[in-house]
């Protein structure tokens, strides 16, 4: 590689560090919304997230100003009543070992910046059910693919999300991507007249952030380097 390739390589490498490490799921936004042209950059990226056999299977139903507030009021009031979930991709059957140990570290974190007792299940209640509130985002986008793809359609959608929150970071916005919503998939289809071939992987509220808020002020963590790999060198 030139001096030239190498030193932009580099720089590449320190942005995308950069964004990785700062984002974080924003649990509370500024009531201000954002410019469709910011919202459409976010967009215009994600749309370029790889996909098996370049299917791009992924469709957004993105909402602003009257749609968001209600799909919030709707969502949340049919959450708050019903306890039929219908997620159309099953969730994790359980949490063992060290993924229970991570989650409940990362609940323990969250519950501990807002103030909530370890054991206050009514405070830990209503702060679950500000899911279907969006923790205040003027903004969801609801992520969606094609049933005949089954799970590998999904897992395009997963790279679409993680590309869509860091195009979000990049252009200073929060976000946060919401499994809770795929809890609630036929709602959501009747709410926006979605196809039945479309299934609903996970929501994503975002907005600008709102530094202040408690639930915000919190980071997780991530294991370390070598965890996570497997060196196969003969």
């Amino acid at each position: 590689m030139t001096t030239i390739e190498t030193d932009t390589a580099s720089d590449n490498a320190a942005t995308l560090s950069t964004l990785l490490q700062d984002r974080w799921s924003c649990r509370g936004f500024l009531d201000e919304p954002v410019p469709r042209e910011t919202i459409e950059q976010v967009l215009d990226l994600a749309r370029l997230s790889p996909s098996w056999c370049n299917t791009q299977p992924w469709h957004v139903v993105v909402t602003d100003g009257d749609g968001t507030e209600r799909f919030r009021r709707e969502l949340s009031s049919h959450a708050n009543r019903s306890d039929d979930m219908s997620p159309d991709f099953p969730f994790p059957a359980s949490y063992t070992g060290i993924y229970q140990i991570r989650r409940r570290e990362c609940g323990s974190q969250l519950y501990e910046s807002l103030g909530i007792a370890r054991g206050d299940r009514e405070a830990s209640a209503r702060q679950a059910a500000k899911n279907f509130e969006f923790f205040g985002a003027p903004h969801t986008a609801v992520v969606t693919t094609e049933a005949d793809l089954g799970v590998y359609g999904a897992v395009d959608c997963g790279l679409y999300v993680n590309t869509f929150l860091l195009a979000a970071q990049s252009l200073g916005l929060g976000a946060i991507p919401q499994a809770a919503f795929a809890a609630h998939s036929n709602f959501i289809r009747r709410h926006f007249d979605l196809p039945d071939n479309r299934l609903v992987v996970c929501g994503i509220s975002f907005g600008w952030p709102d530094h202040q808020a408690p639930a915000n002020r919190f980071r997780t963590r991530r294991a370390e380097k070598e965890s996570t790999f497997t060196w196969v060198d003969r």
